[in-house]
């Protein structure tokens, strides 16, 4: 879902140069992406948009993830790089900084709790 300046809005949402080498017999996980499909444009915001025009654009962005197939996977993906702008796997920026906030709570919490072992 990265989109290069001097790209078309038509490209595919995801470059091969930042998907993680994980392929299995039906290829690459971004190859089944619905977002492929899309405009990219859908899922980065441009510059100085109108608070509104944002809230729409990413609620539009988040109907198009949910009939992705690949969603997990994409949002997965989002977490681990970690993504920081866009809507990737469902999720806003805003909402991967709270999912990596809690995850990271839950492991310094098991890792306190002395029933983790």
């Amino acid at each position: 879902m990265l989109q290069l300046p001097h790209q078309s809005l038509k490209v595919a949402a995801v470059p091969p140069q930042r998907v993680p080498a994980r392929e299995d017999d039906a290829g690459p996980w971004h190859a089944e992406a619905v977002c492929r499909r899309d405009e990219a444009g859908l899922f980065f915001a441009p510059s100085k948009e109108p608070t509104a025009a944002r809230l729409a654009r990413e609620e539009a962005a988040k109907r198009v993830c949910a009939r992705c197939p690949v969603m997990v996977e994409c949002r997965e993906h989002a977490l681990l790089q970690p993504e920081p702008y866009g809507v990737w796997g469902g999720l806003t920026a805003a909402e991967r900084r709270v999912v990596l906030a809690r995850r990271r709570r839950r492991e310094v919490e098991l890792k306190k709790s002395p029933s983790a072992a």
